[in-house]
């Protein structure tokens, strides 16, 4: 029997179970995608699938928010003017590859690194929907509320089971952990560009508009819980920083992005 075409899912759409024939054809995304312009790549990264392969078979959530982070002239950037340590030596790395750091002596946060070598901007991933697999029980996931929605960057680890141990990954290998698109589509307006989260020691730049978020009705909440001041439909194409900014990975000096 010939197998189906690859169906096109919506965000709204996602909140129900994915195919898992669907799940089957998924390949990751190109290192080519990640090698753009960081504000680009974060708003196409929103609707785009998080594949994480554990022992009891595969867990797939649907990107809903995530925050772009400029590098050496971002002061909310691990790496604003040119920082370089142990910690931050994925982000100047290529693109394409995890980067995970530790804060608070207990979260974990997950960065895709964009761009290119020397050049190290990455993207926060911030929340997701589950479209399909079995999540740890909800009382192993910190910050309560909805099973299906991980709202925020530690909550989103966690369920997903990524720690240290997956910094510097490379997403384009299609191994235990990768990102995938598998055709949705997001509808006019959906997209709100807000102030990033928990980065109000980088002065203006606390303000810029790096955190983009899918406005449906769960993404909503999690939009109105982080940001301040009034969404942008769309916003422009790289808010905040001068024209020629360097442009970084992964956020600010605790909580990263």
């Amino acid at each position: 029997m010939k197998p189906a075409p690859p169906e096109t899912h919506t965000v709204r759409g996602a909140i129900e179970p994915l195919p898992f024939q669907a799940v089957e054809r998924l390949a990751p995304l190109p290192r080519g995608f990640y090698q753009r312009d960081t504000v680009q790549v974060a708003r196409e990264l929103l609707g785009k699938l998080i594949v994480r392969r554990v022992p009891t078979g595969v867990v797939v959530a649907r990107l809903v928010e995530v925050e772009a982070y400029l590098g050496v002239e971002d002061p909310a950037c691990h790496t604003f003017r040119g920082r370089r340590t142990r910690r931050t030596e994925t982000m100047w790395g290529e693109a394409g590859h995890l980067y995970v750091y530790f804060v608070y002596g207990m979260h974990h946060c997950a960065n895709v690194v964009t761009r290119g070598v020397g050049v190290p901007e990455a993207v926060l991933l911030r929340g997701a929907v589950v479209g399909c697999g079995a999540l740890p029980p909800l009382e192993a996931v910190p910050g309560g509320g909805d099973g299906c929605l991980l709202s925020g960057p530690a909550r989103l680890t966690r369920a997903l089971a990524i720690d240290l141990r997956h910094n510097g990954m490379d997403l384009t290998a299609g191994a235990e952990l990768f990102l995938a698109d598998d055709g949705c589509s997001l509808a006019p307006g959906w997209v709100q560009a807000l102030p990033r989260v928990g980065v109000h020691y980088a002065g203006e730049a606390a303000g810029w508009p790096l955190r983009f978020v899918v406005a449906e009705e769960r993404g909503q909440g999690a939009a109105a819980r982080g940001g301040a001041g009034s969404p942008a439909a769309a916003g422009p194409s790289r808010p905040g920083p001068p024209a020629g900014a360097g442009r970084t990975p992964g956020g600010g000096r605790s909580r990263g992005g």
